[in-house]
């Protein structure tokens, strides 16, 4: 069975929907959802998006941030693309009727708020739940779009890939079809990775489920290029509660004046860096990493509670009536924080408009590397990228579907289909699923989280191979199904990660070594590139 489109789109958070929504305008667009539409970091967004609109602010202010963040890795003309964008995107999301939080002065304006290493007021948001409004009036458009045909519970599997002409060329991908048991092949002119990000990958993070890396493993089994996989952002405040696993306790709650103190109620950020509780992520991260390491606590703690009651309840409903359910009052007491993995820098090596390597294939968010972010992501630029990034994918790709230069999806029918001989040939074992993927978040955790060392990469690096070969072995002798896909795709994960983390022989950013404590320009102010 094929079935074909002009756009194919795998993945529904913010950055494939809205470019999904603006290829419908054209064409005929299928999107892939391994779960429901809402299954995805975008919907768990509370900070909001970065963008100069406020009157003492300068896109020159923001990029400069940006660029600080990235640690010296950032490309210039990344970041000041995706930055002047910036006011016409949330504009085009306002017309959309995302509902942003207002001035109570200007009602006609946003609110602006303050997040940690930006240099001025400037996170558009909705309240503590932007993500979760975007991603909601995203959906609604999408599924009142005759053009637009969404494909819920269907997993990714690979992408089907024409190297015969001597240029590898996307012509679609497999995709199980879950409830069915399955395998589709789907075609397209054009392919649009934004399957998010890899959280999943460690032991701790505030992802959901679905975050595994698909498209970016997908991606390099094809052929295309990763960069900088050893930029794993860990967001210094996890909500630490043994009810809940994932809980983010948002970059703005500190943006309002939070601090962030030991369990004796002892602030301790100033002792790390000079902007204290609003330094960048990785410096936060650290020194959280640091304080539980010397006390041998398992949390330090987040204090707002000095705040006026109706500010923080007004300023952040859905955070304080989660902590309200678990019986905490952020209003009155800290709130007990961890850090945990939360977002991926590196990805899919892309252009300035979203290409990979692979013709006709475009990766959009989280999965790609665009430059933006470098050693180090700027909070509230993800949804920023998201949305600037489908839009510039867009245009490049709508030019080659209206000028002829992308394959045509029919040449699919040539490609070798899913092969269904081997499955069900071995009994079901889902104890090794289960045992592989428990194993590689736990060594990934302990050997390459917030602090690494040479020993620690090494130690990963053997363990990860005897797992991904009895992966590998049972990915060839059993039915596949979706936990199985993702298994595999979170060991392709890690091992790019643990390579690139190899590769980068300094400290700088998100990668701490205590071999190489110093950062070092002369050697290694340059991408870390891998190929398959």
């Amino acid at each position: 069975m094929v079935i074909i489109s002009d756009y194919l789109v795998i993945g529904t958070g913010v950055a494939g929907l809205s470019f999904a929504l603006k290829a419908a305008r054209t064409g005929t667009v299928n999107v892939i959802c391994k779960r429901g539409l809402a299954d995805t970091n975008t919907n768990l967004a509370q900070g909001g998006i970065a963008a100069v609109l406020g009157d003492d602010d300068q896109v020159e202010y923001h990029i400069r941030d940006t660029l600080d963040s990235g640690v010296g890795l950032s490309k210039y003309a990344t970041v000041k693309a995706v930055v002047e964008a910036g006011p016409r995107v949330v504009r085009e999301l306002a017309e959309l009727g995302v509902p942003f939080t207002a001035r109570v002065d200007h009602p006609e304006w946003p609110e602006l708020g303050q997040e940690g290493g930006h240099s001025h007021r400037r996170i558009v948001h909705a309240q503590d739940m932007t993500g979760a409004v975007i991603q909601k009036a995203l959906i609604e458009k999408a599924r009142s779009e005759p053009n637009l045909h969404i494909y819920e519970r269907s997993q990714a599997l690979d992408l089907v890939i024409d190297d015969e002409t001597g240029s590898r060329t996307v012509l679609g991908a497999y995709v199980l079809d879950i409830d069915q048991a399955r395998v589709v092949t789907f075609g397209a002119k054009v392919v649009i990775l934004a399957t998010g990000g890899s959280g999943k990958v460690y032991l701790y993070t505030t992802n959901p489920d679905g975050a595994t890396g698909d498209g970016l493993a997908m991606g390099v089994r094809a052929g295309a290029r990763a960069a900088n996989m050893e930029f794993i952002q860990f967001h210094p405040t996890c909500l630490y509660h043994p009810k809940v696993k994932n809980f983010l306790i948002s970059e703005a709650v500190r943006g309002e004046g939070a601090h962030l103190v030991d369990k004796n109620g002892g602030p301790f950020m100033k002792k790390y860096h000079n902007l204290g509780d609003l330094a960048y992520r990785d410096v936060v991260a650290r020194a959280i990493d640091a304080e539980m390491k010397k006390s041998g606590d398992e949390c330090v703690f987040l204090d707002i509670s000095h705040k006026p009651v109706d500010f923080v309840r007004g300023r952040f409903p859905s955070i304080h009536a989660r902590l309200l359910s678990l019986g905490l009052d952020m209003t009155r007491e800290p709130i007990p924080v961890a850090p945990a993995a939360h977002f991926q820098c590196g990805g899919l090596l892309v252009d300035l408009d979203g290409r990979t390597d692979i013709r006709g294939l475009y990766a959009v968010g989280e999965v790609a590397a665009t430059g933006l972010h470098g050693a180090n992501r700027l909070a509230s630029n993800s949804l920023l990228e998201g949305l600037v990034m489908a839009d510039r994918s867009f245009l490049a790709a709508r030019a080659e579907v209206e000028f002829g230069l992308t394959p045509d999806p029919i040449r699919i029918d040539g490609a070798p289909t899913w092969s269904v001989a081997r499955l069900g040939h071995v009994p079901r074992e889902t104890m090794v699923i289960a045992k592989s993927w428990d194993e590689i978040r736990r060594f990934m955790w302990n050997y390459v989280g917030i602090i690494r060392t040479d020993y620690r990469l090494k130690m990963a690096a053997a363990r990860l191979a005897l797992v991904k070969t009895e992966i590998d072995d049972f990915f060839q002798k059993n039915e596949v199904d979706a936990n199985l896909i993702e298994v595999r795709n979170i060991a392709q994960v890690a091992d790019l990660i643990i390579r690139c983390a190899g590769l980068r022989r300094e400290s700088r950013g998100l990668n701490y070594n205590l071999d190489w404590p110093e950062r070092d320009d002369q050697n290694f102010k340059h991408d870390t590139v891998l190929s398959g």
